[in-house]
């Protein structure tokens, strides 16, 4: 079994004001991407595939390639509009990009085993690659699939609205019901997102939700692909329409083409959503560093 992490790498960053996926957090010049395959590695994931824009896919892969060189092998494929099935339709002056699951379809020329996906700008903690490994050592269904969940009021920011997948699991574990909420955020009245009517969602502290940390066999990408096509057959004309991995596992789900393990993690999240964000996570990752869990400098590089 060779595992492989997929970054989703592709975003602009644009509420954070920059490539955030090439910010240094660390001692040494780390991003959370570096800290993110350093963890992959050691849970024994053997390839990293990174989906990238075209427009800095050149700079992004001799960045990545000259600070982590031969530790694990890369890989690196494109995210772009015209990237739709033969015959689809879209709008020509569309700028923003298809989302999360059309990010995750590029992969596939790249990926042949099972598969963790993972957001560039997320810090998911040591613990959730080896749940998600000991997930593909342990599971012979090749149509079941995993999400690791981690509790809402320990992933939101206190510098702006958040995009959060709400899960629902039945008895036994399995993913009933995934959601992708927009703009939630926190206040004195609790933790809120606007509703399609204009009226306030309330949500409870402890609601489960996706950090997009998921675990999916080759299988996943042959359902997806045909889901997308419905998907702009849709809503391929609209301006700022996106194929979100949430909206595509609960098509799978309705439609009996997979189950979804709802796995949880003892791990920590902490992610950067917004500038102000940054000297959290910097000093969230110095706490570790200190207590052992990293070396200072990460990939022992010198002069950094």
């Amino acid at each position: 079994m060779k595992a492989t992490l997929l970054v989703l790498a592709a975003g602009m960053g644009s509420r954070y004001g920059g490539l955030k996926q090439m910010d240094p957090f660390g001692p040494h010049g780390e991003t959370i991407i570096d800290y993110s395959i350093y963890d992959a590695k050691k849970a024994g994931f053997e390839k990293v595939v990174f989906v990238v824009r075209q427009s800095f896919r050149d700079d992004f892969e001799a960045y990545f390639r000259k600070r982590i060189g031969d530790h694990i092998e890369m890989d690196f494929v494109v995210q772009e509009l015209y990237e739709v099935p033969t015959g689809s339709r879209y709008l020509a002056a569309r700028q923003k990009p298809w989302g999360t699951a059309h990010a995750v379809m590029m992969g596939a020329q790249a990926i042949k085993g099972p598969f963790a996906v993972i957001n560039a700008d997320d810090y998911y903690g040591v613990e959730s690659y080896q749940t998600l490994i000991d997930f593909f050592r342990k599971n012979k269904n090749k149509a079941e699939y995993a999400v690791v969940a981690y509790l809402l009021k320990n992933t939101l920011s206190d510098h702006g609205t958040v995009n959060r997948g709400v899960c629902q699991k039945n008895s036994k574990g399995y993913l009933t019901d995934i959601v992708e909420t927009l703009k939630i955020s926190k206040g004195a009245g609790g933790i809120s997102y606007p509703k399609a009517d204009g009226s306030a969602g309330k949500l409870s502290p402890d609601t489960l939700v996706s950090m997009n940390m998921f675990g999916f066999f080759p299988s996943y990408f042959k359902h997806s692909e045909k889901y997308f096509k419905d998907f702009l057959k849709q809503r391929g004309l609209e301006e700022k329409s996106e194929y979100f991995i949430p909206y595509t596992l609960d098509k799978m789900i309705d439609d009996k083409k997979a189950k979804v393990k709802v796995l949880t993690s003892p791990s920590s999240w902490f992610g950067v959503t917004y500038k102000k964000d940054k000297p959290f996570v910097v000093k969230k990752i110095n706490d570790l560093i200190k207590k052992g869990v990293y070396p200072s400098n990460l990939w022992g590089i010198k002069n950094s």
